[in-house]
C-alpha cells in the first residue's frame, strides 16, 4: 500500500470518527478477533470476506479453505499407509479446487 493511500485512509477514518460515524458499532471497544488465516490474504479481500460472512454469504473459495484445514488435520492423525495415501489424494483434489476458485475470483475482480 502506498504512503498516499495510507494517509487517505487515515484521514477518512479520522473524519468518520470525528463525525461520530464510528460510535455504537457492533463489538465497539472489544479487541479484534484473532484471524490468523487473514495473514495470507490481501487486506481488501479479507475485509470483503468478513462482510460477506456477516451477511451469511460464504464464498466457495472460503468453504474449500475450511475443508483444506480439516483435511490437513485428518492427515496429521492418520497412521495407516493406505488411508494416508487416500487422504493425500483428497488433499491434492481440494488444493486444486481451491486454486481454481481463487484464480476465478481474482480474474473476476480485475
Amino acid at each position: 500500500m502506498t504512503r498516499g493511500l495510507r494517509e487517505l485512509i487515515e484521514r477518512q477514518i479520522q473524519k468518520a470518527r470525528l463525525d461520530g460515524q464510528l460510535d455504537g458499532l457492533e463489538d465497539e471497544g472489544k479487541p479484534l478477533p484473532d484471524r490468523p488465516g487473514d495473514a495470507l490474504t490481501d487486506a481488501g479481500d479479507a475485509v470483503g470476506f468478513r462482510i460477506m460472512a456477516q451477511a451469511g454469504v460464504i464464498l466457495e473459495e472460503i468453504q474449500i479453505k475450511q475443508a483444506l484445514a480439516e483435511q490437513r488435520a485428518l492427515l496429521a492423525r492418520l497412521t495407516d499407509p493406505p488411508a494416508h495415501k487416500e487422504a493425500m489424494a483428497e488433499l491434492a483434489r481440494l488444493e486444486l479446487r481451491y486454486n481454481i476458485a481463487r484464480e476465478a475470483r481474482q480474474k473476476f475482480m480485475r
